[in-house]
């Protein structure tokens, strides 16, 4: 449906009345894009529905799918369009979001504190930082029409969740937000990774899929099990189609009894690679691929956050396949140097990629590891994150 003057006359309006209303300190709204319930979001919301029973928290989204899933699961969720949804919008105090606030629904956002728990640490630059790429114009020199029309990505956020010095100094430029602003608590998806296989497995059974829990069963059938997860490209190219051989590929994994997981960005085309093959499995974009890491012995990706998550998990290797590093940095670029800070093989052909999947070839170096997890996790690794994120905001009031 086309968009006209109209309609932004009307949102921005209900914007401004949004102001009018009181909100109530003991009150959170939670959200996350599109029909995903995941990130940080997914499991701070989970930790303060069994843990914070004095705070009236609910689960605000667009889809109605989501909204009986979570209900099903005995926790408060809301259609963003219903009067309970709306309701609740407006009068929670705190909004805690992985993207931004349209997450929840921007336009009853006035008065509203807005956490950014955003989707990942790393070094490539986002939102404000960008300066070369399709996304500089939009965030370095705005017209009057982006910011209408994409109001959503100009509502201040009033505090980011953060997690080091060096994680503060890179989300407090992106989003210009002031560094005393920046929690450094590490991120709540971690809780999961770092968990014990008793206090996992009863996380798993308890708020994940049926097919969730049979693809971690099916997983374990394998010698080894490798997980390619690349980026988000701007130009959302069709990534597995174009840069890999997928039947010569799946007859190496055959060969010696190993699967690798393709898991593409929810914004990354990948054209016909959905096809069936023995020993590949393409997981939907949209799937919380966090609860399967723990049983994931290899991650293959290029420039994505997701590689400082995985090694805070003992014992697992990795390696980059980075074949379009020039294009990347002309396209987006990074916030740190990308050779100082990630570890493991680089590899720019498909026949090094192959190479690396069957002589195994893809061990990290421990002492870099441990550099970089000081670096991008800190203290902040072993910490209840989502407990201390609740008690930092209840101290709020």
């Amino acid at each position: 449906m086309k968009k006209n003057v109209g309609y932004y006359l009307f949102w921005n309006l209900v914007y401004v009345c949004s102001y009018l209303f009181f909100r109530n300190r003991k009150k959170y709204a939670f959200g996350g894009p599109g029909n995903a319930f995941k990130d940080n979001a997914k499991y701070l919301f989970i930790y303060a529905s069994e843990h914070c029973k004095d705070i009236d928290v609910a689960w605000i989204s667009p889809y109605h799918n989501v909204v009986n899933h979570l209900t099903s699961l005995g926790l408060k969720a809301y259609h963003w369009r219903s009067a309970k949804g709306i309701w609740h919008a407006l009068t929670s105090r705190y909004w805690f979001y992985n993207s931004y606030p349209s997450d929840i629904g921007l336009y009853f956002s006035g008065g509203a504190k807005c956490v950014e728990l955003w989707h990942g640490i790393g070094i490539k630059r986002i939102q404000y930082s960008i300066e070369k790429g399709i996304y500089a114009q939009p965030y370095q020199h705005p017209t009057l029409r982006d910011r209408i029309t994409y109001a959503y990505r100009y509502r201040k956020h009033d505090y980011v969740l953060s997690s080091t010095p060096m994680m503060t100094e890179f989300f407090s430029q992106s989003f210009r937000v002031p560094k005393s602003k920046c929690l450094e608590f590490g991120y709540p998806r971690n809780a999961i990774l770092m968990a014990n296989e008793a206090d996992r497995m009863a996380f798993v059974q308890r708020y994940e899929s049926k097919e969730l829990v049979e693809l971690i069963g099916y997983m374990r059938q394998y010698e080894k099990v490798l997980l390619y997860m690349p980026t988000w490209r701007d130009s959302q190219r069709e990534l597995f189609t174009q840069q890999m051989n997928l039947e010569r590929l799946n007859e190496v994994l055959a060969s010696k009894n190993e699967l690798m997981i393709l898991k593409p960005h929810p914004m990354v085309h990948v054209g016909k690679a959905d096809r069936k093959f023995s020993n590949l499995l393409f997981l939907d974009s949209l799937m919380d691929v966090y609860p399967l890491l723990p049983y994931v012995q290899v991650l293959v990706t290029d420039y994505s956050s997701i590689l400082y998550d995985f090694l805070l998990m003992e014992g697992k290797e990795a390696f980059l396949y980075i074949y379009d590093l020039d294009y990347y940095m002309g396209e987006r670029d990074f916030f740190y140097p990308y050779d100082e800070y990630v570890i493991g093989n680089r590899v720019t052909t498909f026949e090094d990629f192959l190479r690396c999947v069957e002589q195994h070839d893809y061990a990290v170096d421990q002492l870099e590891r441990q550099r970089l997890l000081q670096a991008f996790w800190g203290e902040t690794a072993h910490f209840n994150s989502s407990q201390k994120i609740m008690e930092f905001f209840k101290d709020l009031n």
